[in-house]
């Protein structure tokens, strides 16, 4: 079992940043990829971006050149640190190992 606890949601202004943490515990030592998930109101969850255990990182076109996901091992974490924000950023968060899910954390981009 892993169990994944998200973090670092909250209101942000259009242009502005944000980062996500994900404490991650448990049996991680078989999981060799992690990353996030969005899903706002109304909508089917939607990929965000994932990273291996070996560092490559894969993003949704939507997120690319905004977002960035990196893990420190030694704290247990990974991170989405999210850049240039906008309205339709607004969802919950995710964080993902496997098969796995954390609770969510809420991400509101609105002036």
């Amino acid at each position: 079992q892993v169990q994944l606890v998200e973090s670092g949601g909250g209101l942000v202004q259009p242009g502005g940043s944000l980062r996500l943490s994900c404490v991650y515990s448990g049996s991680i030592f078989s999981i060799n990829v992690m990353g996030w998930y969005r899903q706002a109101p109304g909508k089917e969850r939607e990929y965000v971006g994932s990273i291996w255990n070996h560092g490559r990182t894969n993003y949704a076109d939507s997120v690319k050149g905004r977002f960035t996901i990196s893990r420190d091992n030694a704290k247990n974490t990974v991170y989405l640190q999210m850049n240039s924000l906008k309205p339709e950023d607004t969802a919950v968060y995710y964080c993902y190992a496997g098969r796995n899910w954390g609770q969510g954390t809420q991400v509101t981009v609105s002036s």
